[in-house]
């Protein structure tokens, strides 16, 4: 014998048909009450996967998203390895549109650009625990290994972040002079030196250290500082600073 659904939830879209009920008022409930309990409770109050369906409302008006929203979850692992996943590979899952890749790179976009804003116009030195969220989130879940630098002027405040080299997805060709010519393009007085490790573990390697070592020399030379080079991966980056490596 069948069970019926509890007398205050709503009968699932098939029950729903069956008794002639429009299975889209299902789902347009469960909307609602999902942006409620958002509302009254906060990111905390959803999983994964609900904060996903929540995104993917405003691209996909007029379907039940969840099962495509538990589809991204189970394939990259969690909100944050969907967000940040490329395009390419989210449009591998039934269901992922043009227009939804695009939505979530832009939900991504807005992520580091708020995270950004917790470093920029201060003392870089000064607000450190800000300054590994924004790597963590600009790096922490990109597949193919980069080398970006922090350009910072004589006050320790940012004057740019750029990735100067990108690799595989266990190597990044670096050329110390490409980095040194940058700094004296812009001006600047120290830097930090970011890469990341795709595989999650920040672990420097033998290469990494010997990298940073002509690095670390050649700015010495144009009386520039290297603060630090920190290794992103998954938990807590390395720094090369903290383990005496520098």
């Amino acid at each position: 014998m069948s069970q019926r659904p509890a007398q205050d939830d709503p009968p699932p879209p098939e029950f729903a048909e069956a008794a002639g009920a429009d299975p889209a008022q299902h789902h347009l409930g469960h909307r609602e009450r999902l942006r409620a309990r958002f509302r009254d409770g906060g990111p905390r109050s959803v999983a994964d996967y609900e904060l996903l369906e929540l995104l993917l409302f405003r691209v996909i008006p007029r379907r039940d998203v969840k099962p495509l929203a538990k589809a991204l979850i189970a394939r990259f692992g969690s909100f944050a390895e969907v967000i940040t996943a490329e395009p390419s590979r989210l449009r591998e899952v039934k269901g992922v549109t043009e227009a939804v890749a695009l939505d979530l790179k832009i939900v991504q976009a807005a992520a580091l650009k708020l995270s950004a804003g917790s470093i920029t116009d201060r003392p870089v030195i000064s607000s450190w625990s800000a300054l590994l969220d924004y790597c963590r989130a600009a790096m922490s879940y990109d597949r193919i290994e980069q080398f970006r630098v922090l350009f910072l002027d004589r006050k320790n405040r940012l004057i740019a972040d750029e990735v100067m080299q990108r690799g595989t997805i266990d190597h990044t060709p670096v050329f110390p002079r490409e980095v040194l010519r940058r700094a004296l393009e812009l001006s600047a007085a120290s830097l930090i030196l970011l890469h990341n490790h795709p595989s999650g573990d920040p672990t420097p390697s033998r290469a990494d250290i010997e990298m940073t070592r002509q690095i670390v020399e050649a700015a010495r030379q144009l009386n520039i500082a290297v603060h630090d080079h920190l290794v992103i991966g998954q938990g807590e980056p390395a720094s090369f600073k903290a383990l005496g490596l520098m």
